[in-house]
């Protein structure tokens, strides 16, 4: 494993995790981390009731929002 991805806090997630995790590894509220949810910017996938962030394209999720800074 190289040295990059031993750091990736991304590497080893779960496909699916939920949006107050990912609002901890984004370094965002869990209220906006809901708010981007709802507005589709970030990549969810529902199951029932639950909302679950795919962990594959959160990096996509934080390119998109470094280029828009």
């Amino acid at each position: 494993m190289s040295a990059e991805r031993a750091n990736d806090p991304l590497a080893g997630l779960p496909l699916l995790i939920p949006v107050p995790q990912a609002a901890k590894l984004l370094g965002i509220s869990r209220a906006a981390a809901y708010r981007f949810a709802n507005s589709g910017d970030l990549p969810t996938k529902k199951l029932g009731r639950r909302v679950y962030v795919v962990s594959a394209r959160l990096r996509d999720f934080l390119d998109d929002k470094e280029h828009a800074a």
